[in-house]
């Protein structure tokens, strides 16, 4: 099988699901015809939160007509479904996807989610055969049953013929192509009572929030119960790190901290992570903002300090901070940090390194999911991953999708939809996590995203991984994720605080 590493969407492709591989296998002779797909379910057992759980993994194929001026199409998901009867239809449903745009849910499907995970090598010079295929105790399915989408001209998914693929190519169409989904998926397995959860990852959080705002009008299936914005996107605050834009270096400054740290280059002073972390945060909302709202007029002494902080906090030198007025972007930073060595930190993945500076060295992670996953579906639905399944769509680049705005960074309050959610909902839950070592999608965005939000914040909470973009990669990592995702659906009156 051959596989070809692609430049991320954004710039190219910071709104990719994953630092994106598209993974094209050579043609195969297996054609997956619609009826062999229909068929496709077995019966499973596995532990999930420590409770032995039956169920029932499927692939199945639904029927969309066109609605609107959407046009049919047939979409293929994967899903698991607990088959004990006590569950009955109010057990919660936990809807999942990628990003891209528009991308299959593989990744969170074999990353984090599904009965299977792949498992990274605490070596970060691994390669891709030394990942391994586990069994996932910490996949939710002791608390709500699972369903994987993937959005026409991703996956096994696609537009009815004679359709036109570009109809669903904008935020709008390609939320209501999923709430479309949702209605459809409910109504065809007796569910329509269940509560609703959404998980989006990257491009995908737009998605869930849009979706979640659609759901939340009259007319279709129930407002949804909860989202997690998983390596959120809604406020793009940072995307675009133009130098006027001063709150994108703010933001981004916890994240250059964790990849200072991770190579031992930054000033650490026996702080541990977390504190380390904390205090550049903290420098960052305060001196450092106050430094980049001066701009040329901050000289002399006062200069010289922040840039002496910025290397404390991240490992530049100071005088290369002063020779860029303390602006560094997180691409900068990735060549800068080891330029000496000549190597280049990770896009997806911070932790990683490489050599190449036109590749990202943490691609190694996506090509080992799309090897494990080739592998799981073959084994479980008999299934090939050949020409007919499409990782990532081919949607023409950042400029034909439909932002709702110039582009993509001409509007980044796509999280207003998300009010309409909580108003919809009194038990509605919005939960939004983040890795470390992610430079795609950001820990200081999403710290950003919650302070600035009009959200009743005893519903809201914030969780941070070790790790990158898939930061569930790590085994540390995926267990607290999958925690997360229990402790979110089951709620209760302290969630928003952790349980305290």
């Amino acid at each position: 099988m051959a596989t070809r590493t692609i430049a991320c969407l954004a710039t190219a492709a910071i709104l990719s699901s994953c630092a994106s591989l598209d993974a094209t296998p050579e043609p195969s002779a297996v054609k997956i015809s619609t009826a062999d797909i229909l068929e496709r379910s077995v019966q499973r057992e596995g532990t999930f939160g420590g409770e032995v759980i039956s169920y029932t993994a499927a692939v199945e194929e639904l029927d969309l007509p066109a609605r609107d001026e959407r046009p049919a199409v047939n979409l293929v998901s994967f899903s698991y479904v607990a088959d004990s009867p006590a569950a009955g239809a109010e057990r919660p449903i936990l809807f999942v996807f990628n990003g891209g745009p528009i991308s299959a849910s593989l990744w969170l499907h074999i990353g984090a989610v599904g009965p299977k995970r792949v498992s990274a090598p605490d070596d970060l010079s691994a390669p891709v055969d030394e990942f391994e295929l586990v069994d996932n105790p910490h996949a939710p399915l002791d608390v709500a049953d699972l369903v994987f989408f993937d959005p026409a001209s991703t996956g096994f998914s696609t537009v009815a013929e004679g359709g036109d693929p570009t109809a669903f190519f904008s935020i709008e169409a390609d939320a209501a192509q999923f709430v479309d989904f949702i209605e459809a998926w409910l109504e065809h397995h007796d569910r329509k009572g269940a509560p609703i959860y959404i998980l989006g990852e990257s491009y995908g959080t737009m998605r869930a929030a849009e979706a979640a705002g659609q759901l939340a009008e009259p007319g279709g299936p129930p407002p949804a119960d909860g989202v997690f914005l998983m390596g959120q996107a809604v406020n793009i605050i940072e995307y675009a790190q133009r130098r006027q834009n001063i709150i994108s270096y703010v933001v981004s400054l916890p994240t250059l901290a964790a990849m200072g740290w991770e190579q031992d280059r930054v000033v650490r002073k026996g702080r541990s992570f977390e504190t380390f972390i904390a205090d550049a945060t903290a420098f960052g909302e305060t001196d450092y903002l106050t430094a980049l709202f001066q701009g040329n007029r901050l000289e002399g002494d006062e200069l010289r300090r922040i840039a002496d902080k910025l290397e404390e906090y991240t490992g530049i030198p100071a005088a290369y901070y002063v020779e860029n007025r303390l602006r560094i972007s997180k691409e900068q930073y990735r060549r800068e940090l080891l330029k000496a060595e000549g190597k280049v930190l990770g896009r997806s993945d911070g932790r990683y390194v490489g050599g190449d500076p036109q590749s990202d060295a943490s691609g190694v992670v996506t090509q080992a999911y799309l090897t494990s996953f080739t592998r799981y579906v073959s084994e479980v639905f008999d299934l090939e991953i050949d020409k007919s399944y499409r990782t990532l769509a081919e949607v023409g680049g950042l400029n034909a999708w439909g932002w709702g705005a110039a582009s993509p960074f001409g509007h980044f309050d796509y999280s207003v939809r998300l009010e309409k959610a909580f108003e919809a909902n009194p038990d509605f839950r919005l939960l939004v996590g983040n890795g470390y070592h992610d430079t795609m999608t950001t820990v200081g965005a999403a710290d950003y995203l919650v302070a600035q939000a009009d959200w009743p914040m005893d519903r809201v909470r914030l969780s941070y991984y070790q790790g990158g973009h898939m930061a569930y990669s790590i085994d540390e990592s995926a267990e607290a994720f999958g925690q997360d995702i229990r402790d979110w659906i089951v709620g209760g009156e302290d969630w928003a605080n952790g349980g305290e």
